[in-house]
């Protein structure tokens, strides 16, 4: 969360999505619900600009990654995607997956917690960006399928062989990735990979309720919290918990540790202000 701003206004208008806030959270809506919300180049690229605006701001504490209508999100749209890479050259062809992994590497890598809330299908590069969340809010009639082996492609797309073991385990990660097999919300809840399991239709409204939870909180020690996760994936213990010290030690000079004394001797809620 930057306090330095560049020259670039921000943008006002979205093309390829839905962005609404609401007392530090924000909610993008993944809005082609005639088409379940395919992906399209365009909406790749909104998603990973919307995401490096809003975390160069300290306005949003929390964000909620919904679809409209009937699914999250059905993929990459077969015409405007699929259909368009078949005339690409090697360059072009990389440009456009590097785009997609930038989208993830920044659902990680935002300084604030990611909540997608899913109903009906999340499918192939949706099913990633579900992935890529911090939480996974689904009601009964969501459904994954990672579906890059049934086009002819690595099941490895957007980091999924990176993320995916990591959630579920290597030995789901391996049936889901390698066979594209359909994954209904309860077998999802029961190998992890949601992360709360609601009522018929209200997906949206619980992942609403723990978005402003979380964005009520202590921002910048969630921020933090998000960032060591994401880092000590790939650590050794000895380097994890030198980095973990170091980040302790800087929080116990923030505003909100000391905050959190003065609420507890006053008897009273803290009030965290995010520093």
């Amino acid at each position: 969360m930057s306090p330095f701003p560049s020259s670039a206004p921000r943008t006002e208008h979205w093309r390829h999505l839905r962005l609404t806030t609401d007392d530090g959270v924000a909610t993008v809506t993944l809005a082609r619900p005639e088409k379940l919300n395919a992906l399209t180049f365009g909406a790749y690229a909104d998603l990973r600009d919307l995401l490096a605006e809003l975390s160069r701001e300290r306005s949003v504490r929390a964000l909620v990654l919904a679809g409209e209508g009937r699914g999250f999100c059905s993929g990459g749209d077969v015409d405007e995607i699929i259909g368009a890479t078949l005339a690409m050259d090697t360059a072009q062809l990389l440009d456009f997956n590097r785009m997609t992994g930038q989208v993830v590497r920044a659902l990680r890598e935002c300084p604030f917690p990611v909540i997608a809330a899913v109903h009906g299908v999340a499918a192939g590069a949706g099913a990633v960006l579900a992935l890529a969340a911090d939480f996974r809010v689904a009601d009964p009639s969501a459904r994954f399928a990672f579906l890059f082996t049934r086009v002819g492609l690595s099941g490895g797309d957007m980091g999924a062989a990176y993320l995916l073991p990591r959630v579920v385990g290597l030995g789901h990660a391996t049936r889901l990735l390698m066979l594209g097999e359909q994954v209904r919300a309860p077998e999802a809840e029961r190998i992890g990979l949601i992360s709360e399991l609601t009522e018929e239709g209200q997906a949206d409204a619980r992942a609403g309720a723990l978005a402003h939870r979380l964005a009520e909180g202590p921002a910048l020690a969630l921020a933090q919290t998000k960032a060591l996760l994401t880092a000590e994936l790939d650590m050794p213990l000895a380097a994890a918990v030198e980095m973990d010290a170091a980040t302790q030690a800087l929080l116990m000079h923030g505003d909100d540790y000391a905050e959190f004394h003065a609420a507890f001797t006053e008897k009273r809620p803290p009030k965290w202000q995010g520093r």
